[in-house]
């Protein structure tokens, strides 16, 4: 079976996320990149694709361009289009290539609002189309063990769930002019909240996806440590689950000394563990009662989601291209399931939906609203999907 159609918008040339993109989507020779719209740029964007290899007449100058010439084309129409876009343009173009009948993956956070994001929702579900968010650090083979332990249940009842990513890159008050830092502190750039939608939603992704459980209620306590910043650069939630866990959660980009500091603790009645993405390949288990434990990326006995996930050789290094591989693998395995009717091998189709999204969306407004209100607890739950 040949490989899928794939298309880009954004990510181009000296894009951070393009490079995890590009190398997640063709790692396992399951797409081929044969369109895209990469800079907002017109000419930019059409000469860089050209030499990543587009044929010419499918390097684009604009999304507009590629939607409109690649929605009724035939021969190699694509099969997923991934949207690496500033966030302020993921609901324009997601909702328009969902409509035009295209799978989505898009980068996160999916909207800006919680009623864009309740549109898209709709729109996936009316239109039939898959839109996967990219909360890549979902793809980590420990990752899913984690969630597979959960699931099973290893841990029992869980308790506390603690979840961090803290780092200092935004610590040096000297860039406040840099225009890669300052768009993520301006409000008509960013929205209403920075490192929280940056970086605090992953780790509250994390916490849902480990444990199956959603937030449903927070509180917040956000601030902007370097005066001039409009939005929050630190902020510390408290939130609660639905069956009863409690949830803590840190997020920073003045953490001096941290350099990603993205991890995940999760507490039971029948033990606890902990994983950081800095170290990905261990994953530290304490039964109750029992010592610590390290499980080891790629050893043996560990559960289909883990194993199906792990790319190398116990005792070499994965990293986060690796993760995004995972989405990419999961969408393929999706898309052709649907194509032949068949079922998709196990352990796949782990990959976030626009449902995730749309509750990190409603979170993100959740903790602005809290912490504009000095910490009151706030319900964290989209309209739609609020018990009635």
């Amino acid at each position: 079976m040949g490989k899928l159609n794939w298309g880009l918008i954004g990510g181009g040339e000296g894009s951070q996320i393009g490079p995890a993109h590009r190398l997640g989507a063709r790692l396992d020779g399951l797409f081929d990149l044969v369109a895209g719209a990469l800079d907002h740029r017109p000419d930019a964007g059409r000469a860089y694709g050209q030499t990543l290899g587009l044929d010419p007449d499918r390097a684009y100058g604009s999304w507009q361009d590629m939607l409109a010439h690649e929605r009724d084309r035939v021969d190699g129409r694509l099969d997923l289009v991934t949207i690496a876009t500033p966030n302020a343009s993921h609901y324009e173009i997601t909702k328009a290539f969902l409509t035009a009948g295209f799978d989505v993956l898009c980068e996160k956070p999916m909207t800006m609002t919680v009623a864009e994001g309740e549109d898209i929702a709709a729109t996936s579900r009316d239109t039939g189309r898959i839109c996967a968010v990219n909360y890549g650090y979902s793809g980590y083979s420990l990752v899913r063990h984690m969630r597979a332990m959960v699931a099973r249940g290893d841990l029992g009842r869980v308790r506390v769930v603690v979840a961090e990513f803290a780092h200092g890159h935004h610590a040096d008050a000297a860039d406040a002019d840099n225009p890669r830092v300052r768009w993520r502190y301006d409000p008509a750039q960013a929205g209403v909240s920075a490192q929280f939608a940056d970086c605090g939603i992953h780790a509250l992704h994390m916490a849902s996806f480990v444990t199956g459980k959603n937030v449903t209620k927070l509180s917040a306590d956000i601030a902007s440590t370097i005066p001039s910043r409009q939005l929050e650069d630190d902020a510390m939630v408290n939130f609660r689950m639905d069956g009863g866990a409690v949830g803590r959660l840190w997020t920073s980009s003045v953490a001096v000394g941290r350099m990603h500091g993205l991890t995940l603790q999760v507490f039971g009645e029948k033990g606890g563990m902990r994983w950081s993405q800095e170290q990905p390949n261990q994953l530290f288990w304490t039964p109750t009662g029992g010592r610590v434990q390290v499980i080891e990326r790629g050893e043996a006995g560990l559960s289909p989601e883990a194993d199906a996930a792990s790319r190398v050789t116990i005792g070499h290094a994965e990293g986060m291209p690796l993760a995004f591989a995972n989405i990419y693998a999961d969408l393929a395995a999706t898309i052709r399931a649907r194509q032949t009717g068949q079922g998709a091998p196990a352990g796949t189709g782990l990959f976030p939906v626009a449902e995730d999204g749309l509750r990190s969306m409603a979170a993100v407004h959740a903790v602005a609203a809290s912490g504009a209100a000095q910490g009151v607890w706030v319900d964290a739950r989209p309209p739609s999907l609020r018990e009635t």
